[in-house]
C-alpha cells in the first residue's frame, strides 16, 4: 500500500458511526437505570470495535511501510493489526512477549495471525518489559528485520489511537450519562472521555491487575491533546484476577446475558465490563435515572459462524 492508497481504509466499509441498542434488563430498570450497547463490535466483521478506532489513524500514518507492534499470546491487537494488514496489502510483524513460546505450536490466537500473514518475533519477557526504551526498542527492531517500520504500540494505544477513539465520544452526544467500557492500555477511555459531551462522564473497567492505569490514561491525554480531558474514572475491582482470565462465574455470567439480550458477549474485556456494570447496579452506584452506554468493543474469538 502505498502513501496515495492510504485512504483505502474506507473501501472497508466501516459501520460509522455504530448502532447504539437498548436492552431490556431488570438487573437495571429495578434501579431506575436504562442500559444502552454501544455495538462497537459491529464496525468491521474483522477490525471490530476499538481495534478500529485505534489502528486506522495508524495504519494511515504508516503510509505503506511494515507496520511493527506488540501483545502477548492472546493479544486481539495483535489478530486485528495482522488482519488489517491482510485487507490491506500491509506487511506487519508482531513482537509476541515470551521467548519460550517460540518452540511451541502456535495457540489458536497467534496462528490466525500467521494465517493473516503476520510474521512473529518472540522476545523474551525482560527484553519486552523494556521494548519503550529508544536503544531496546531498535535491537527489537533489527531483531525482526523491520528498521523502518511503523511502529504501533502494545494495545495501539498511542496519541494517534486516541484521538482516532475521541469519534467514540461524539458519536454519543448526549444519549447517555455514563458511558462504560473495560481497559486494557486506556488508549481507548483517553479518547472517548475527551469527545464526551459537557455533563457526561466516561468509567473504565481495567482487566489488568496492577493500579498504573490512570497514570497511563493521563500520560495518553497528555501526549494527545496537550491536557487531561473529559470526565473519567476507573473500578479496578472486576478484572477477575488479570489479563485472559476467565473463571467459570464469568464465563457463565457471559453466557447468560448472551441468552438474554442475543448479544455474544467477548470474554476478556466486555465479559468483565457487563459483569462490573451489573454489580454497580446492585450496589446503588448510578443515580435513579442515569442512561449507561455499554461500548461492547468486540466479539468471542473464534467469531461465531
Amino acid at each position: 500500500m502505498t502513501r496515495s492508497a492510504a485512504p483505502g481504509l474506507a473501501a472497508l466499509s466501516p459501520r460509522l458511526p455504530s448502532p447504539l441498542q437498548e436492552v431490556a434488563d431488570d438487573r437495571f430498570s429495578r434501579h431506575g437505570l436504562r442500559l444502552l450497547l454501544k455495538r462497537d463490535d459491529l464496525i468491521h466483521p474483522e477490525l471490530t470495535g476499538n481495534k478500529w478506532r485505534k489502528l486506522a489513524p495508524n495504519l494511515r500514518a504508516a503510509a505503506g511501510r511494515t507496520v511493527v507492534t506488540f501483545g502477548g499470546a492472546y493479544s486481539n491487537h495483535l489478530r486485528a493489526t495482522a488482519a488489517a494488514g491482510r485487507l490491506l496489502g500491509l506487511p506487519t510483524v508482531g513482537v509476541v512477549r515470551g521467548q519460550e513460546l517460540a518452540g511451541r505450536p502456535l495457540n489458536p490466537s497467534l496462528a490466525r495471525c500467521v494465517a493473516d500473514g503476520m510474521r512473529l518475533h518472540f522476545a523474551d519477557r525482560s527484553t519486552y518489559r523494556r521494548k519503550a526504551e529508544p536503544e531496546t526498542l531498535a535491537a527489537l527492531l533489527r531483531a525482526a528485520g523491520a528498521e523502518e517500520a511503523h511502529v504501533v504500540p502494545e494495545g495501539g494505544s498511542n496519541a494517534l489511537a486516541v484521538r482516532g477513539c475521541r469519534a467514540l465520544g461524539e458519536e454519543l452526544g448526549e444519549q447517555a450519562d455514563v458511558v462504560a467500557l473495560a481497559c486494557g492500555t486506556g488508549g481507548t477511555l483517553a479518547g472517548l472521555a475527551a469527545g464526551l459531551a459537557p455533563g457526561r462522564r466516561a468509567l473504565g473497567i481495567p482487566v489488568l491487575r496492577g493500579g498504573f492505569l490512570a497514570a497511563d490514561i493521563e500520560a495518553l491525554q497528555e501526549r494527545a491533546f496537550g491536557a487531561r480531558r473529559g470526565t473519567w474514572s476507573l473500578d479496578e475491582r472486576f478484572h477477575c484476577g488479570g489479563y485472559a482470565r476467565v473463571p467459570a462465574e464469568l464465563d457463565a455470567f457471559a453466557e447468560d446475558f448472551t441468552a438474554r439480550h442475543g448479544v455474544p458477549v467477548e470474554r476478556l474485556y466486555v465479559a468483565k465490563l457487563l459483569y462490573g456494570l451489573v454489580t454497580l447496579a446492585g450496589e446503588g452506584a448510578f443515580p435513579h435515572g442515569t442512561t449507561i452506554a455499554a461500548v461492547v468493543t468486540g466479539r468471542p474469538f473464534p467469531a461465531p459462524a
